[in-house]
């Protein structure tokens, strides 16, 4: 008779060890290197939860789940009690006020993702011997934890294709999403990245570098030792301003970025503009083994095309002399199109306790993923990149 697989909920990821966690997360690591998603390592995680940047407060309530057979762990998965629908960037808000008009109670919610993050990874981390039960698992045990106490529904987001096909499997609806990605073709360098785009759009990348660069300072870009404690100050007050205006107050707490510093500045790439001494732009990225991820920017003075170059072309710069696969420059922005960022499908699943909200939801859904295919039908046609039969006739 085979073992049974025991769901745990753990309430801090004080209750788990940094390397029990990390070994369903990132087992990749165990050569040395990076690990594949930056995200959902134990420290980016708990350096979430130790700044208070989630917590019962927050909206975020952390429930991570851990799936164990017999002692040994062999699955983990980010689990929050949602009090809202904020900093999820799959939006269900309509799904929520439909639910809530005909009576039902759409919060709290069960959510399965990183915080704050739009990056696709795995969300149900599993052991790589113990992938597809683990997998199964952990699903299961959160659709049983939301039925048991009377939760709305269960939602993944930001999930891998694997995680797709499992979750439908098992009763869960996928949904399609799309962003901009940009792909290292094996580009030797940017001016390489440029020859595959038509010449109207190179030559404007070419003016809008030059246009950043004139701003009358210097770009730094540090990573690992070379961020500093007091580069910090000057982020946050980027951060600040960009979060009020975006999201009414920011998502991350001032301590996030001092536990950062601390534990993850080896994951970061800091892109800093400075002028007359002072720094005036900033962009934030994460790193992993083949992707570098465009998070967080922002400015205290304004200078053309200045964004651009900070969140973008640098971002770009540093996978070509990196040697990574893509660029993920995050949630929406039609205007990375012109900038050589792709439009790519992101996947995520959900489940609902209510059967008539689920027809409802599952019907919205089959339109939305056909919708979602036209338009990145049609971005693709408008990309920068040379069309073989027209090359360079712009």
């Amino acid at each position: 008779m085979s073992e049974t697989i025991e769901i745990r909920m753990l309430e801090s990821l004080g209750q788990i060890s940094e390397a029990e966690w990390d070994a369903c997360a990132c087992p990749e690591t165990v050569d040395g290197g990076r690990p594949y998603d930056p995200f959902t390592t134990w420290r980016f995680l708990h350096a979430l939860e130790a700044s208070g940047s989630v917590g019962p407060r927050t909206g975020w309530d952390p429930r991570y789940l851990a799936a164990y057979l017999g002692d040994l762990l062999i699955g983990v998965a980010p689990l929050y009690a949602k009090g809202h629908s904020q900093g999820e960037y799959i939006f269900d808000h309509n799904w929520a006020h439909a639910y809530e008009r005909a009576g039902g109670r759409y919060y709290p919610k069960l959510q399965i993702a990183v915080p704050f993050t739009p990056a696709t990874g795995r969300r149900f981390l599993c052991k790589p011997d113990f992938q597809d039960t683990a997998q199964s698992a952990l699903m299961q045990g959160a659709i049983q934890i939301a039925e048991q106490n009377g939760l709305s529904g269960v939602h993944a987001t930001f999930c891998t294709e694997d995680e797709i096909e499992t979750g439908a499997a098992l009763g869960l609806m996928p949904r399609k999403s799309q962003q901009y990605h940009w792909q290292n073709d094996g580009y030797a360098s940017f001016d390489a990245f440029l020859a595959d785009l038509s010449s109207r759009k190179r030559k404007n990348i070419r003016k809008e570098r030059e246009r950043a660069q004139a701003f009358g300072g210097d770009i730094q870009v540090l990573t690992g030792d070379a961020i500093r404690p007091e580069h910090w100050d000057s982020f946050w007050r980027f951060y600040q301003d960009t979060g009020s205006r975006k999201w009414g107050s920011p998502y991350l707490t001032r301590a996030f970025f001092n536990i950062a510093q601390d534990t993850l500045r080896n994951d970061m790439v800091l892109v800093l503009a400075t002028r007359d001494g002072r720094d005036v732009a900033g962009a934030l990225n994460f790193v992993g083994r083949d992707t570098i991820y465009g998070r967080y920017w922002g400015c205290t003075e304004d200078h053309p095309c200045l964004h651009f170059e900070l969140c973008y072309y640098q971002a770009i710069d540093w996978a070509i002399r990196h040697g990574l696969d893509r660029v993920e420059a995050g949630a929406q922005g039609d205007h990375k199109l012109a900038r050589g960022y792709m439009p790519t499908v992101t996947h995520s699943l959900h489940w609902l306790t209510d059967p008539g909200l689920a027809r409802a939801v599952q019907q919205f859904l089959i339109a939305e993923a056909a919708a979602v295919d036209e338009e990145i039908d049609v971005l693709t046609d408008y990309g920068p990149f040379r069309k073989i039969d027209m090359e360079e006739q712009q």
